[in-house]
């Protein structure tokens, strides 16, 4: 099945901890694709919501994972602590202490596994390159493969390693931005740019991904060369989503007015709205991913199941102010651009 082949080029962004296969197959069902998000889940957990959205849809299955990491645990263990250690007071005002800076590969290799016994229709990498031989196995068994890019390098490297397709995502992106290097500097290259860009630099499918807030911007990273758009930020705060109440009400009540780019979160550079946890810890985190992730992880379970919006991670793009609590198949068809 060609995942190109859809009536709509609107795609989800796979977004771990919020993405459900309701949202991923509401996309899908109103004639564009949805993206499953396997970040954060064990591999039961990943075929889980894999059989859910197929049970929803009969679209292709298109899932995303996290590529492991280096593990900075040893290198930058002092700066780990002191940073830890800053976490101290504001973890108290919750009731809970900072986790651990522990390191992990998110199960990597075991979901790989699981997919090249499952076959599904696509799979993205995020957050670097994967073994060529990783790429190889998953289209032998009829797998698109794809990677998240953030400059026309990376497009380049990704062509190297035998992608089919590349996601652009640009500086205006919520969440995490996808660099290959946990310590680069985020690219100030914007989607419409940076897409136009990937497509002369690798010659495959470009998807444009950041900042998307209505059909003109949907338009225009189409114009720029693009295959598909994919839209989170919208996504996140309609009703399929399972991002926090709080997270919602604070992309839709319009209390929060500015986005930023940090590492305070998890290590790796991702853009927020700015909250209380933003303005004090913004600039301390060193560039260890998962371990910063970890650490801060219990304050922001701590801080959403209390409905505080100022301890938890509100990942948000630069299209943030568009957000509704709307239903996904209405949204779908309102980013659909004009024929």
């Amino acid at each position: 099945m060609n995942i190109w082949n859809r009536p709509l080029p609107i795609m989800s962004a796979p977004m771990a901890g919020a993405t459900t296969p309701e949202l991923a197959a509401a996309v899908s069902n109103a004639g564009g694709l949805g993206f499953l998000a396997a970040g954060y889940l064990s591999v039961p957990a990943m075929a889980a919501e894999v059989a859910a959205y197929q049970g929803l849809t009969d679209a292709p299955v298109a899932i995303n994972l996290f590529t492991p990491q280096t593990d900075r645990s040893m290198e930058l263990g002092s700066r780990l602590d002191a940073y830890r250690a800053g976490l101290v007071p504001t973890a108290a005002k919750y009731g809970v202490e900072p986790g651990d800076p522990a390191f992990d590969d998110d199960t990597f290799d075991h979901k790989v596994a699981w997919l090249l016994e499952h076959p599904v229709h696509a799979v993205t990498f995020t957050f670097g390159p994967v073994p060529p031989r990783t790429v190889i196995a998953l289209q032998e068994v009829g797998t698109s493969v794809g990677f998240t890019v953030t400059s026309a390098h990376e497009a380049q490297q990704a062509v190297a390693l035998g992608a089919d397709f590349v996601v652009a995502q640009g500086s205006e992106a919520g969440g995490h931005r996808g660099t290959w290097n946990v310590s680069d500097v985020p690219n100030e290259l914007g989607a419409a740019a940076l897409t136009t860009a990937a497509v002369a630099a690798s010659g495959l499918p470009v998807v444009a991904a950041g900042g998307v807030s209505g059909p003109e911007d949907v338009a225009t990273l189409l114009a720029a060369g693009a295959v598909a758009v994919s839209v989170g930020t919208l996504f996140l705060a309609c009703q399929e989503s399972k991002a926090p109440a709080a997270h919602k009400q604070a992309l839709t009540s319009r209390e929060f007015s500015e986005s930023v780019v940090t590492r305070a979160f998890s290590g790796r550079s991702a853009r927020a709205l700015v909250n209380d946890f933003v303005r004090e810890h913004d600039g301390e985190a060193p560039s260890a991913y998962p371990n910063v992730h970890h650490m801060t992880k219990p304050i922001r379970t701590a801080a959403a199941a209390a409905g505080d919006p100022q301890a938890m991670a509100l990942w948000a793009g630069a299209g943030h102010d568009a957000a509704s609590d709307s239903d996904v198949g209405e949204l779908v068809n309102r980013l659909a651009p004009p024929e």
